[in-house]
């Protein structure tokens, strides 16, 4: 009984936080959307609308002549704050076909549309025994396909992480063959045919678990203007702005931030940003 009544305490928190979205981002909202979004009936539906009135009584009132709730002018969020980064992922999960359209909270989609990636290939099997290792602390063997071996090898790795690098799919593991911590791409894991217990430890991995802050700058280059634009697209303070990345992950960061290269190969409004502390790519962290 408990749980239920703690399960129902979520369902009408969740309700109440997409009364809160649709105000802030459509600016309206009314029982229908309630209803059709959570599948309630029209009386919770108006007990959740009531709810919210009591609980933020400025942020709506209702307008008669379009019969729906609207965004009251002393709007204050309760539940969340307004976060761009939280509509535009909805967004793009719609639009790669991710998330559902009746899943999404956003009313009417704008159009949309991102530069294309090539399709990582990423076999659902492989990634089940790959997390179920992880949460079993085991170790599984693998037919892996390296750009360093023209064969694929088997080959056992003690998996306990997995990372996107912005692009690809990888698992941190050990590998017991080289005994060295190492990514591994999910898409180049041909085949999986064997597990058994591991004594590996993911508290040995240091790059895992050490952080290295970037610090980036506008180019040098760039004309005063240039580089305000710059800082506003990086959200800069006082011409930086600092980025945490995972040591284990830095290679990746650097290439996907055009830092990996020396900043004089392109031009400065192509290159847009340098690396201030470039010292810390060469730090010593054993």
């Amino acid at each position: 009984m408990d749980r239920d009544k703690a399960e129902l305490r979520w369902g009408i928190e969740q309700r109440l936080e997409f009364i809160e979205f649709r105000l802030f981002w459509e600016g309206h909202v009314n029982r229908i959307d309630v209803m059709q979004q959570f599948g309630v009936s029209v009386n919770q539906a108006s007990s959740d609308l009531n709810r919210y009135i009591a609980l933020a009584p400025d942020n709506m009132v209702y307008d008669k002549s379009a019969r729906t709730y609207v965004r009251g002018p002393d709007f204050d969020c309760k539940f969340r704050s307004p976060d761009a980064a939280h509509y535009l992922s909805q967004l793009r999960l719609v639009a790669d076909d991710v998330l559902e359209r009746e899943d999404c909270w956003i009313a009417d989609l704008p159009p949309y549309a991102s530069a294309p990636t090539p399709v990582r290939g990423v076999e659902p099997v492989t990634l089940r025994s790959v997390v179920g290792a992880i949460r079993r602390s085991e170790a599984i063997e693998v037919k892996y396909q390296s750009l360093s071996s023209p064969e694929p090898r088997w080959r056992w790795i003690a998996p306990h992480a997995i990372a996107f690098d912005g692009f690809r799919w990888h698992t941190r593991a050990l590998c017991l063959t080289d005994d060295c911590f190492k990514d591994f791409l999910l898409s180049r894991v041909l085949e999986i045919r064997g597990s058994r217990e591991s004594e590996a430890s993911a508290d040995d991995d240091r790059d895992w678990h050490s952080e290295v802050t970037l610090e980036v700058g506008p180019h040098p280059a760039l004309s005063e203007t240039q580089a305000k634009v710059i800082a506003l697209d990086y959200g800069m303070r006082g011409g930086k702005a600092k980025i945490k990345v995972r040591r284990a992950l830095l290679y990746y960061a650097l290439r996907r931030l055009g830092l990996d290269t020396d900043p004089s190969a392109r031009k400065p409004q192509d290159q847009q940003i340098i690396l201030l502390n470039r010292e810390v790519i060469h730090e010593d962290h054993g």
